[in-house]
């Protein structure tokens, strides 16, 4: 079972961010990639200040923050940064288009043995593992925000991963303090196979007038013991990104199940997109 030691990862947004933190947390040598050097030095200030949290709460000393920012470096080339790494995870937008431009870059880059991985949410890792010359050494490795905070990541086998990646894998995120839950490749996998059902019946009942977004979201935190109504999470984890689940689930079984709400697409479309906006089903300050 290949040993990791070196880790790249290609994003820096609130996901990239987060799995940077917490490899480096865990002792892991780190290479965030990101467009712009803004763009990086952003990245690398929200982990030094996730860490100054973590301090503050007595999880972790100064001197582990210092060691795990140290970890840290940065760079603007993905295939660059690939070269000499174990493991690749790739955390951009969920565009399948960008996700092909980056790995068809990595998998020429990176040893022949350095597994590749897609922190995806929804797009088919067998459609992804194609692209490489590699599938036997890609997989999903579907982390959940707060990356520093949540303890699953859904690990995802394409038809040709080998079970060899998988244990690897399993055993990497053990050592991040995750609990890896293995899955097979299927559209939304199983969280957001089941999530984002749910989460747009309930945009459906604001739609129709049966009750607003307080009101659905009470009725699931008070009946269903749901510690955020999704309502609440929808606009955490962004109305975008739902939509786009929603679309990949709808694409991929032709099923008007998954049909995503009208008024999620208008709000989308209007720029409503939740925390990250300020504005969603709920307003933020």
């Amino acid at each position: 079972m290949k040993s990791i030691d070196k880790v790249t990862v290609i994003g820096g947004g609130t996901m990239g961010n987060g799995i940077a933190h917490v490899f480096a947390l865990s002792g892991f040598d780190v290479t965030l990639v990101e467009t712009t050097q803004e763009l990086a030095e952003n990245a690398i200030n929200k982990i030094d200040k996730n860490l100054s949290r973590m301090v503050n709460k007595e999880k972790i000393t100064e001197k582990d923050k210092v060691e795990s920012l140290e970890r840290i470096n940065t760079s603007l080339d993905p295939a660059e940064a690939s070269k000499d790494s174990d493991l690749i995870v790739e955390a951009v937008p969920e565009n399948f288009e960008l996700k092909k431009k980056i790995f068809r870059s990595v998998d020429e880059a990176a040893p022949k043995d350095a597994i590749l991985a897609s922190n995806t949410s929804s797009i088919s890792i067998t459609r992804l593992a194609a692209i490489t010359n590699r599938p036997e050494r890609f997989i999903g490795m579907h982390f959940f925000n707060p990356v520093p905070v949540m303890k699953l990541v859904e690990v995802v086998n394409g038809l040709e991963t080998e079970s060899e990646v998988t244990r690897s894998v399993e055993e990497t995120a053990k050592k991040l303090g995750k609990v890896p839950v293995p899955v097979q490749d299927s559209p939304g996998f199983v969280s957001n196979r089941v999530l984002m059902p749910m989460i747009n019946e309930a945009i459906f009942c604001v739609y129709e007038g049966v009750g607003s977004p307080e009101q659905v979201d009470e009725v699931m935190k008070l009946g269903m013991a749901h510690p955020m109504g999704p309502l609440r999470l929808a606009d955490f984890i962004g109305l975008d990104v739902c939509l786009d689940i929603l679309n990949v689930l709808y694409d991929g079984f032709r099923d008007s199940k998954y049909r995503p709400c009208p008024l999620l697409v208008q709000m989308v479309d209007a720029g409503k997109l939740g925390d990250k906006t300020g504005s969603g089903f709920y307003d933020y300050d």
